[in-house]
């Protein structure tokens, strides 16, 4: 169905979609949209059946909803039932798309490189991969607020260097300047955190069941590597920027690396917004529940306006500034 759309679709020159990761699901997500537009629920369906379980119901009640394995698909779904309206609605095909960590598959299937059925089979796997590879209560995740990058990159060396074989701490996402989260073994987290505050940034442990995108999550690439390979992906038909650097993929065995090493590498958000606003891209739009990235794009000296399209009225507000902004309509 969307292929056609997307074929039908005005290009942008202006315009970038980004698709969030975990941590943007909230309970009760899409209802509105649901009720106007039958798509949303036919994705759902579509989605479920790949899975073998009901991932509307679990949007729904909340129930399972903050369990990795069930995020990660419930959330990629959501993403590809936003961008689904979008088009219906006669939204332009934007010059770029990037995901942050899970929301890079969204992108992908946004940009059919993959299908539906398969990103949410990949996504439910990568959750309980990564569950597996850190026991609950091991791992750990938090927010470092007014520091620089290097600054981080210092503690978390710090800390590893005085727990030798101890596990480890690593900056996980680059999100912004001034913010970056840290991943790891649970007490090395609490110690960069307690040497943040100390020269004046602030820590914010995040409700997180895995460490992602560090070295724990070793383990858990290894394996999921050979359900990737046996997943059809071809190239985007709309470029998409990869999280491990920042730049788009020419080939499928790129893509295929790129999307192994995102478990433990970090994710390189600012420089991927960089590379957007270096690109010319002035609008950007949030094609998932919530406002984590759109807020994070309205910071930046390039970026003129940043949307959510989480509800029929926000989606409305999107498509008209963007059609006027593309000069699409006058």
């Amino acid at each position: 169905m969307s292929t056609k759309r997307l074929e039908q679709a005005a290009q942008a020159t202006k315009t970038a979609f980004v698709f969030p990761g975990q941590g943007s699901q909230k309970v009760g997500m899409l209802a509105e949209l649901a009720e106007q537009f039958s798509v949303v629920k036919d994705t759902f369906t579509e989605a479920s059946e790949a899975v073998d379980f009901d991932l509307w119901q679990i949007a729904q009640s909340g129930e399972g909803l903050d369990q990795t394995e069930n995020t990660q698909p419930v959330l990629l779904t959501a993403s590809i039932a936003l961008w689904r309206v979008w088009l219906e609605l006669g939204g332009v095909a934007p010059k770029f798309l990037a995901g942050h960590s899970l929301g890079e598959y969204s992108a992908l299937v946004a940009a059919e490189a993959m299908t539906l059925a398969d990103a949410v089979k990949l996504v439910n796997l990568r959750g309980k991969l990564m569950q597996s590879a850190v026991p609950q209560g091991e791992g750990a995740m938090a927010a470092i607020l007014g520091l620089t990058d290097d600054k981080v990159i210092e503690l978390c060396q710090k800390a590893n260097a005085s727990a030798v074989g101890q596990g480890s701490v690593e900056a996980a996402n680059y999100n912004a300047q001034g913010q970056v989260v840290i991943a790891g073994s649970t007490a090395l987290v609490q110690q960069v955190m307690a040497e943040a505050k100390e020269q004046s940034g602030k820590a914010i442990a995040l409700p997180v069941s895995v460490p992602s995108h560090c070295t724990l999550m070793k383990p858990a690439a290894e394996k999921f590597a050979e359900a990737l390979e046996q997943t059809a992906i071809e190239l985007p038909r709309i470029p998409v920027i990869q999280n491990v650097n920042a730049e788009i993929a020419t080939d499928v065995a790129q893509l295929r690396q790129a999307l192994t090493a995102q478990l433990y590498q970090s994710v390189q958000w600012t420089r991927s917004m960089q590379y957007l606003q270096d690109q010319g891209i002035q609008y950007v739009v949030e094609c998932g529940p919530g406002t984590v990235l759109s807020n994070l794009a309205k910071r930046l000296p390039n970026i003129e306006k940043a949307f959510a399209i989480d509800s029929k009225a926000r989606m409305e507000d999107a498509l008209s500034a963007i059609l006027v902004a593309e000069g699409k309509i006058a």
